[in-house]
């Protein structure tokens, strides 16, 4: 029989529609290569394998049954911590929130439980999805399977890395500023950040709600278009998501023809400042679009120059207000202060946030509250707000000459633990070719380019689309990935090396 674990979400629902193997089955297969490896890649801050179980079994019955069932029902995943999630711990890598069980499930997870996905666990993040590496959560760093001393990106290196080393073949992340993306770069995976209220938020815990968007891991991108499907579309219950028509991704994946469409590679996300290495795999890359009948052109977006530092504005502001409600009154973290016989409220959630919250968090909370306090206002937040104005309006113009924009992922593969965690201005620019995106609300994919002259670690390829024009990600990025997965002679995590297996 296939290993279970490595194959595709699309070649799973195809065993399982085909009555070859059972859910229980692949569910099983899956925990046990958890129970395995997970001890060193660290995905995972919760399992629920009774649950798992549960959803699998009642998919078989089902199925037996003869009902008519989602393509995917029946395929397994696993929900980045930032989901509320019902009946099981919703943390978002914080000690603020430790042990807290939502009684209710965020949209998203709603509509992966009715398509019959049974959800494996929780994944790793940084601390309230801020950072790019994981190392700020609170129950330590997950590691990239392709070298465990360096980073599987951040903050879903939880939901990259236990798609990379196969735990799951379909993990559910979060992306701010590329959260989605960068990981799957520094991971040899696909991630996909749709356009924004593409994909409800209703329980996703916010960081910043203007930025915050859900969206896909995988291996393949056929597999994100599958569950970009699945997850999206209007939602009530949020206020900012689009009632529109969800795009046409799968039949765009499944497609994957570029021949004569104009490829925009943007001038300021290329060349200085990136790895060379990533910058040579992204070049080939580009070419093999040629080669299948795109046109190039390259376009400039000037703002984007200061695209960083807006982000690093409005995030910390969005934030500030967001975590305001992690009070000690209602939920999570309570800390009586030492040596205060009859603390008042203000010192219970003074000592509560001090030891709740992590370096990083509090960073940005108070960056947050300096830029919306009175007399800074319009000099920090007013003018950031201007700025993401400002590139909104450069990739409207850049969408006048090319369908899509094209850019790496990420400058650099991925770094060591501990290289940057000292050092916040070198961690963020980490994000400076994906922050644009959701400064602007649109759509992004990210997949393999292949692997790095200088390390042999995995460098990552994005795509860019209109908003609401999701579909062109998924075409662009499958027939690439066609191309490239047969110049490998295989998927580029065959190359990946075996991860020493617990006994």
């Amino acid at each position: 029989m296939t290993d279970l674990t490595r194959a595709t979400a699309a070649e799973l629902a195809d065993l399982l529609g085909a009555g070859s193997v059972s859910s229980r089955e692949v569910t099983r297969a899956l925990l046990d290569r958890t129970a395995a490896v997970d001890g060193a890649v660290h995905s995972y801050l919760h399992v629920d394998e009774d649950g798992a179980l549960a959803a699998a079994d009642d998919v078989d019955r089902r199925r037996t049954a003869g009902e008519s069932l989602h393509a995917l029902a029946g395929v397994p995943i696993a929900v980045k911590d930032v989901m509320a999630t019902r009946g099981l711990p919703t943390t978002c890598g914080s000690k603020i929130l430790e042990g807290w069980v939502p009684p209710y499930d965020a949209t998203l997870v709603t509509r992966l439980r009715a398509a019959g996905m049974p959800i494996l666990g929780k994944t790793n993040m940084d601390e309230f999805a801020m950072g790019s590496s994981t190392e700020h959560s609170a129950y330590g760093p997950s590691h990239n399977p392709w070298d465990l001393e360096r980073i599987p990106g951040g903050s879903g290196g939880g939901s990259s890395s236990v798609v990379a080393s196969f735990q799951a073949p379909l993990a559910i992340g979060t992306d701010t500023g590329g959260s989605i993306r960068q990981p799957a770069a520094v991971t040899g995976t696909v991630g996909t950040k749709p356009t924004y209220g593409g994909v409800s938020r209703y329980g996703l815990v916010a960081l910043a709600s203007s930025l915050d968007q859900a969206g896909p891991c995988s291996r393949t991108v056929l597999d994100s278009a599958l569950l970009h499907e699945v997850i999206a579309g209007h939602d009530p219950l949020d206020s900012t998501s689009v009632d529109a028509p969800v795009p046409p991704v799968v039949e765009a994946a499944r497609r994957a023809d570029v021949s004569g469409m104009r490829i925009g590679i943007v001038r300021e996300l290329t060349g200085e400042g990136f790895q060379a290495g990533v910058q040579a795999r992204f070049d080939e890359a580009v070419q093999h679009l040629v080669d299948a009948g795109a046109e190039v052109v390259e376009v400039s977006c000037p703002s984007f120059t200061y695209a960083l530092a807006a982000y690093y504005l409005i995030l910390p502001s969005e934030a500030s207000s967001n975590l305001a409600k992690f009070d000690a009154m209602r939920y999570g973290l309570r800390v009586q202060p030492d040596g205060v016989d009859a603390p008042s409220a203000e010192q219970v959630m003074a000592a509560t946030r001090d030891a709740g919250f992590g370096d990083e968090v509090k960073r940005r909370i108070i960056l947050g509250t300096y830029a919306l306090s009175s007399g800074y206002y319009d000099a920090y937040y007013g003018s950031a707000q201007k700025v993401r104005r400002l590139i909104a309006n450069d990739f409207a113009a850049a969408f006048e000459t090319a369908d899509v924009l094209v850019s790496p992922t990420a400058p650099t593969t991925a770094f060591r633990l501990g290289d940057k965690l000292d050092d916040p201005m070198a961690m963020y620019l980490n994000d400076i070719a994906t922050i644009p995106a959701n400064l602007a609300g649109i759509p992004g994919l990210s997949l393999p380019s292949g692997l790095a002259d200088e390390d042999g670690l995995p460098a990552g390829f994005q795509v860019l689309a209109p908003a609401m024009a999701d579909d062109r990600l998924y075409s662009v990025g499958a027939a690439l990935e066609a191309r490239l997965t047969a110049a490998w002679g295989g998927p580029i995590l065959d190359r990946a090396p075996e991860l020493e297996v617990a006994r």
